[in-house]
């Protein structure tokens, strides 16, 4: 017997019971988990620290604050969300109405990652619980310490049958996902997603899929050198590169890669000083293995600048590479670590062929003054969202939906579309008894001339 299916059990009958549908009690939960965490900070912060070398203000810029405004927006929203939404309807159907009921979807599996061990798991919760849903969090066992915070703080915060936290790695993976969920939410890789979309077929569950890919740079002749360097270097600094929206290459002009080398250089020392390696608020790489695959990447091309390495704390100094192909192994793959690929081009053309001959990244970035390039790229490359003049804080907008397309993802949660993607919409329509026009009912006769006036 599967050990988790109680546990799947009792939360299944906890919704069917109707506790997590009114209003009030979903307010509650966004309310205890708000207040958890800002009682919690401190100790969510040290097994940040401790788990993947964040200091305090990563911890909170990127995690900690983009949670507490998620669940302040939540709360301000979360009766208009659950209101029932009135809809028009055809002449042909009077008297009636027709409206629209969200009501929760049953149980939610949460699959996350380590890299922003927070974040990735408590956004999808908070949807779940906006949305009326009890949930099961599985954290990745590659950030121990901050899943070990984060299942005592739920612990305290509710009861199992409406949150339960299971620890473990593969197995306890591969154990839930043979159960009947009613909805799961998995953020990783491409390759795991496969896996987890293949599970969720079994039992025709619907999945949301935050995977990642080579998000790109455009830099065009008209950019801001030095702002595009220092947002760039921001960027690819936060969590070691080891962020899916990171900026993954750069396309910048043949002319401009000396000065953008240079910019980058300048932001990079600015921010971690001479020798990063050394400095306690630049974070680490995760494991040995993950260290030991970046050190090969960088043998994928020249060293523009950084390369140093420190094994014994799995760190890694931003590194420029130069003289890379699309062949090359660092082209090949997502990078998810500090080494930053310039590619030089000679006309937008050729920029805008390579990204699109890649897969769909769930983020682009593009640097120009340029306006009618910039509307230009939004109508012709797809990715999952991005920022014109800045990388990665688009997803710290509540109001904008955060997801890929194609291999870097399906669905999109954050904000309102957390809660929609999390509920299951019930169309209804409510006919009146008082009065009943006999003009549908057969015999038809020769009716069929004036239903198509009146469908028109």
């Amino acid at each position: 017997m599967n050990r988790f299916e109680e546990m799947l059990a009792r939360q299944r009958e906890y919704v069917r019971a109707g506790n997590t549908r009114p209003f009030s009690f979903r307010l509650r939960q966004l309310t205890l988990l708000e207040q958890a965490l800002q009682a919690d900070e401190a100790v969510l912060l040290q097994a940040l620290k401790e788990d993947l070398g964040k200091a305090p203000f990563e911890g909170y810029e990127t995690e900690l604050g983009i949670l507490l405004e998620e669940l302040r927006f939540a709360k301000r929203n979360l009766a208009a969300w659950m209101r029932p939404r009135r809809v028009p309807t055809p002449l042909m159907h009077f008297p009636s109405k027709s409206v629209i009921v969200r009501e929760p979807l049953g149980v939610v599996l949460i699959l996350s990652p380590w890299n922003y061990p927070l974040q990735l798991t408590l956004a999808p919760l908070i949807a779940a619980l906006s949305a009326g849903n009890c949930a099961v969090v599985k954290p990745s066992r590659y950030a121990p310490k901050t899943a070990a915070a984060l299942q005592r703080m739920l612990a305290a915060c509710f009861p199992p049958e409406l949150v339960s936290v299971v620890q473990g790695g593969r197995e306890e993976n591969q154990e839930l996902l043979a159960l009947r969920f009613d909805h799961i939410f998995f953020t990783g890789s491409p390759q795991v997603g496969r896996v987890v979309m293949e599970a969720a077929a079994k039992h025709l569950t619907p999945v949301t899929l935050e995977l990642g890919g080579k998000s790109p740079c455009l830099i065009d002749e008209t950019a801001q050198l030095d702002l595009a360097a220092r947002r760039i270097a921001w960027g690819k600094g936060l969590n070691a590169g080891q962020t899916c929206v990171a900026p993954d290459y750069v396309l910048l002009p043949a002319g401009r890669v000396k000065g953008f080398a240079a910019a980058y250089q300048k932001a990079v020392r600015r921010f971690y000083g001479a020798d990063p390696l050394s400095n306690p608020e630049y974070p680490r790489i995760v494991t040995q293995r993950h260290f030991e695959r970046l050190c090969r990447l960088m043998e994928s091309g020249t060293v523009l600048w950084g390369g140093r390495t420190d094994p014994s704390r799995l760190k890694i100094e931003p590194t420029l590479l130069f003289g890379v192909t699309s062949q090359s192994a660092v082209m090949q793959e997502e990078i998810f670590g500090p080494l930053l690929p310039l590619v030089p081009y000679e006309t937008i053309e050729e920029a805008l062929g390579l990204i699109e001959s890649l897969e769909k990244p769930l983020a682009f970035y593009l640097f120009t003054r340029d306006k009618a390039l910039a509307k230009r790229v939004l109508l012709q490359v797809p990715f999952g969202g991005g920022c014109i003049n800045d990388t990665v804080i688009h997803l710290s907008n509540p109001r904008l939906p955060f997801g890929g397309v194609g291999e870097s993802g399906m669905g999109a949660y954050h904000g309102k579309k957390g809660f929609d993607t999390l509920s299951h919409e019930k169309s209804v329509l409510l006919k009146s008894d008082k009065l009943d026009i006999p003009f549908r009912y057969p015999p038809y006769g020769k009716r069929l001339s004036i239903l198509r006036k009146i469908m028109r």
